[in-house]
């Protein structure tokens, strides 16, 4: 690999990483309400086990969830425990995991390559447009991403030194992996190794790792615990809700109408690794140089393994593809570590930013030409969020601060590209995050909050967002509303009923009241 273009103080590296992590994993996490469906289904199911005292078995709305297994409600539990029933509580288990995550592969690149490309390959990590979105969320993904990237890492080490500590450290990992998510915790890390330590014609090293029984009973010790008391206490129900549908019936069938073509992460891998996209396109221009190279080697069959696996998986949900992403990250940490002209890598996230500034008019245009009423309202009210902000200025700013950063004289041209993608995170996750939550859910949670406020025992009808729950702190029926009930349901759908009373509607989500008799609206 090429010599380091520049070579900073470890301080710098150091306190440049803790910003970067702060701003781009921490800051804000309690600022904006809990996203549908995913944040509010992880959140709900751990109020309903604070409230309950059932730490074994996770609920949403009085039923069994069987979607993941126990540690990410188990930490978000002491997380609530300790801050209270808020969105800080709620996600901060998640930035921490991401937080561990970075530093994880920091310490690995470093100790690996050098100290320049595990800056480099952290930095492009944290500020990744999938990465820092995931890193902020109440759901299990950056904890299972830690725990993998945990367990790859040591497998490598193990391939390098033939300690026995690493083993023990992998399947430690993998099993909190397979705690927080199942299975793909122990496929990813198996088929990957196997395949590399097959390249590299070291079998036999393989299957003194994987047969260490030693390694075995710590995984052992740290797994089954759990699956056995979830077993013993929900029988067969486990195992056809968890094993059957949640992992074979992901694989076998589209759940929930989340399909997809077999090119379905081309475009997610574009965006996703926003706004390093073109550092991935640029370094596999030398591909056979990568495969030449060790961790290079082991990281391409990381990542592909990843890409196939979830490619010809029958569900297909955009965050899938993060399980592969680190291995890329410090692909292209490299890449930009020893590249010239950082700055031709900014032109596609500052023209990104560009189409951003445009939307405005561009949802004026399109939004009378939607059908759903509901879509209308909401994209409605996104035009008059931008329009208030001065969306367009800020975003075609943002963009043209990207590109005159890439001309400061006095900094190391790398740095330069890593300011211009901070601009990019900075825009997205503090300007259009809070855009969407305040159209999107700002509005569930105000109904909720009414709800709570007056007691009202609600039917939620052609809607499902469990964060209602979370903040009306209470259970919902789903079912057609009937005379005399509190209704949540959307515009699209007020329209079925007879008759009913507005308690409250906002952006298209709407509260009423259907009456006991023939009271007019």
């Amino acid at each position: 690999m090429q010599t380091e273009p520049y070579s900073p103080s470890r301080n710098l590296h150091v306190i440049g990483l803790g910003l970067l992590i702060f701003l781009s994993f921490l800051f804000g996490i309690g600022s904006g309400p809990l996203f549908d469906v995913d944040e509010g289904a992880f959140s709900e199911a751990t109020r309903e086990m604070l409230v309950s005292k059932n730490f074994l078995t996770t609920y949403l709305n009085g039923l069994p969830r069987f979607d993941k297994p126990i540690l990410i409600y188990w930490l978000q539990l002491l997380s609530v425990s300790s801050f209270g029933l808020n969105e800080f509580a709620l996600r901060l288990p998640s930035a921490l995991s991401a937080a561990l995550w970075a530093v994880a592969t920091f310490t690995f690149v470093k100790r690996e390559r050098n100290e320049t490309e595990a800056f480099l390959s952290t930095a492009l990590l944290v500020l990744s447009l999938q990465v820092s979105i995931i890193a902020k969320a109440a759901i299990a993904d950056a904890l299972l991403n830690c725990c993998l990237a945990v367990t790859m890492f040591a497998i490598y080490r193990y391939w390098r030194d033939r300690r026995r500590s690493s083993i023990y450290v992998a399947f430690a990992a993998m099993g909190l992996g397979v705690l927080t998510k199942g299975p793909v915790a122990i496929l990813i890390p198996v088929a990957t190794s196997f395949l590399f330590f097959l390249l590299e014609r070291d079998l036999k090293a393989w299957f003194r790792a994987v047969l260490n029984p030693t390694a075995i009973g710590l995984f052992l010790v740290i797994v089954l615990p759990w699956y056995t008391l979830e077993y013993l206490d929900q029988g067969q129900a486990f195992i056809d809700g968890f094993i059957m549908k949640h992992n074979v019936g992901r694989f076998s069938g589209s759940m929930e109408g989340h399909s997809g073509s077999i090119l379905y992460y081309v475009p997610v891998i574009i965006i996703g690794l926003m706004p390093s996209t073109t550092l991935l396109i640029q370094a596999f221009t030398r591909f056979r140089e990568l495969l030449a190279d060790p961790l290079s080697r082991f990281s391409l069959i990381w990542a592909g393994f990843v890409f196939v696996l979830f490619s010809f998986s029958s569900t297909k949900l955009p965050h899938y593809m993060i399980y592969g992403y680190t291995p890329l990250f410090i692909i292209m940490g490299a890449e930009l570590a020893r590249t010239r002209r950082p700055w031709l890598h900014t032109i596609l996230p500052a023209a990104t930013m560009l189409l951003l500034a445009a939307l405005p008019p561009l949802l004026a245009r399109a939004t009378s030409d939607i059908p759903s009423l509901f879509v209308q309202a909401q994209l409605h009210a996104l035009q008059e969020e931008m329009s208030a902000g001065r969306f367009m200025i800020v975003m075609a700013g943002g963009a043209l601060l990207m590109l005159l950063l890439q001309a400061v004289p006095g900094l190391p041209r790398q740095l330069r590209f890593i300011l211009g993608a901070l601009v990019m995170n900075v825009s997205i996750n503090f300007i259009i995050m809070p855009m969407a939550a305040s159209v999107m859910q700002a509005p569930v949670k105000e109904a909720a909050m009414i709800a709570k406020r007056d007691e009202l025992k609600i039917v939620m009808w052609k809607v499902y967002y469990p964060s209602f729950l979370v903040y009306s702190e209470s259970l919902v029926e789903k079912r057609r509303p009937e005379p005399g009930d509190v209704v949540l349901t959307s515009i699209d759908h007020i329209g079925k009923l007879e008759q009913w009373t507005r308690v409250y509607e906002k952006n298209g989500i709407i509260l009423a009241r259907i009456p006991a008799n023939k009271a007019s609206r």
